[in-house]
């Protein structure tokens, strides 16, 4: 396969974009001065489609050399399904187990499914990543996240008082 082949995907993404960003353009002119508009996340969230689709492509380009000698890489089936239902299970206990659980707990298996062995650099990175997030869209973003049901819901809002967001 050539080079412009393996490309195509990500400098699509690029060029979408791209042209999605530049058509968003009027979408800030609503908000009131000092306050982020209502096109700043979407905007940003542009952007970085940009910038990953053009650092896949680039990563593309190189790699294509590799491939053509060795050849792909074999499917890892059994990782790809477990990854799959992992991405499924997540969407379906988050509205019972709250965000903030559901999500460390996804990034911890999806990180040991990737191959992440070290328990403190795993927990570290799932716990940290879950306390980002909650930060960007609860405190930042007012975006309400599942708090879970029942017991679940009373560890939510405790960890979101204790960490000062709600």
């Amino acid at each position: 396969m050539t080079v412009l082949r393996r490309a195509a995907a990500p400098l699509a993404g690029v060029a979408a974009g791209v042209v999605l960003l530049l058509a968003s353009r009027g979408l800030g002119d609503v908000a009131a001065p000092g306050q982020l508009s209502p096109a700043f996340w979407p905007r940003l969230v542009l952007a970085g489609l940009a910038l990953a689709c053009l650092v896949k492509a680039v990563q593309e380009a190189r790699a294509s050399a590799v491939r053509a000698a060795v050849g792909p890489p074999p499917l890892a089936r059994g990782r790809l399904t477990a990854a799959i239902a992992a991405v499924v299970l997540y969407v379906l206990a988050t509205p019972w187990l709250g965000f903030p659980l559901a999500n460390t707990l996804f990034i911890a298996g999806f990180m040991v499914l990737c191959g992440a062995r070290g328990p403190v650099v795993v927990g570290l990175n799932a716990v940290g990543g879950t306390v980002a997030l909650l930060y960007v869209f609860v405190k930042l973003v007012y975006l309400p996240l599942p708090k879970g049901a029942g017991l679940f819901e009373d560890l939510t809002i405790g960890l979101l008082r204790a960490l000062r967001i709600f």
